[in-house]
């Protein structure tokens, strides 16, 4: 975050070149109460709060806002809506400036800002989206000769005793290398930090494993995660080479390589049963059921799609 504000990503994305850091770190919340919808019920509930803890990331103050942003280095489907409505409502309450909450997300060497508001202050659920832009401190043009390049360079491999991949946020495969990146993590420490369940820790983490990314250590009390080598290589890597050698990581498998070659043809992503009969053909492990070959194949697609969208 600190980088976001030193390199005036923030400034650019709150439109403000007056921003100074004001306030973060932990504080009480005061007192103040607000209504929610009870889901069960179809119906509002009244919640009083008093002197609850709110921690703020980063507060940037401006001439006319002041931004409290919240911050992650992983990527999630959703976050818990009072990261950001406390620290809101607390400051609502004691500057008459507007009150700007911004959700950050640090992910692939790309920087994701949110600024969300509450359309009335004193309802939880009224969060709504304002604006989203992306940023990066290096230059992303990667062109399509470049994929169209790494496609045919890609080396094939055998395919490996190892699940093929469900795992459809190719996003969130590279995410959890980054985490794995700081150190190896237990299959526990997967499931807390993306809000897993076992089973969906294991997929990401068997989908890395995949690449030859990631291995994996069992030794019958826990099992754990850590980037190989090339895992390592490949992090270490400026932003473009990062993403293409992650590309390659991918078309060095067969089916993979040939839906990509199947979607340069055609102009557009080939039928889902065009897929599942080159998976067919391409020994993969323990895939047998026609169910499961037409699960692992929405994941494949979804990779292909990763690898198209690098273009800039």
């Amino acid at each position: 975050m600190n980088c976001a504000f030193a390199s005036g990503i923030l400034a650019d994305f709150l439109e403000d070149e007056e921003l100074l850091p004001t306030v973060n770190g932990r504080m009480s919340s005061e007192v103040f109460s607000f209504q929610i919808r009870n889901g069960r019920l179809n119906a509002p509930m009244n919640i009083d709060v008093a002197n609850s803890q709110v921690e703020i990331d980063g507060g940037y103050e401006g001439i006319r806002q002041l931004a409290l942003v919240e911050a992650k280095s992983f990527v999630a489907d959703d976050f818990l809506v009072r990261q950001l409505y406390y620290p809101y409502r607390l400051w609502t309450g004691r500057i008459s400036k507007k009150v700007t909450p911004v959700f950050l997300v640090y992910s692939n060497m790309i920087y994701h800002l949110y600024e969300y508001q509450f359309i009335s202050p004193c309802d939880y659920n009224s969060l709504v989206l304002v604006k989203h832009k992306h940023y990066s401190l290096e230059p992303v043009d990667i062109t399509l000769d470049a994929i169209i390049n790494i496609l045919h360079r890609a080396v094939l491999v055998p395919e490996p005793a190892i699940p093929f991949p469900q795992a459809d946020s190719f996003e969130r495969v590279v995410n959890l290398c980054e985490l794995l990146n700081q150190g190896g993590k237990t299959q526990e420490d997967i499931s807390h930090n993306y809000a897993f369940n076992p089973r969906q820790a294991d997929y990401y983490a068997n989908a890395a494993r995949y690449l030859g990314l990631v291995i994996k250590d069992d030794n019958g009390e826990e099992v754990s995660f850590s980037l190989t080598a090339e895992g390592r290589r490949i992090l270490s890597l400026r932003y473009k080479d990062r993403q293409l050698g992650l590309a390659n990581a991918i078309l060095c498998h067969k089916a993979f390589n040939e839906v990509l070659n199947l979607y340069l043809q055609y102009g557009q992503m080939p039928q889902r049963q065009e897929v599942v009969a080159i998976m067919k053909e391409c020994n993969l492990y323990r895939v047998d059921a026609e169910s499961t070959y037409y699960r692992r194949a929405a994941t494949l697609i979804s990779w292909v799609n990763w690898i198209l969208g690098l273009q800039r």
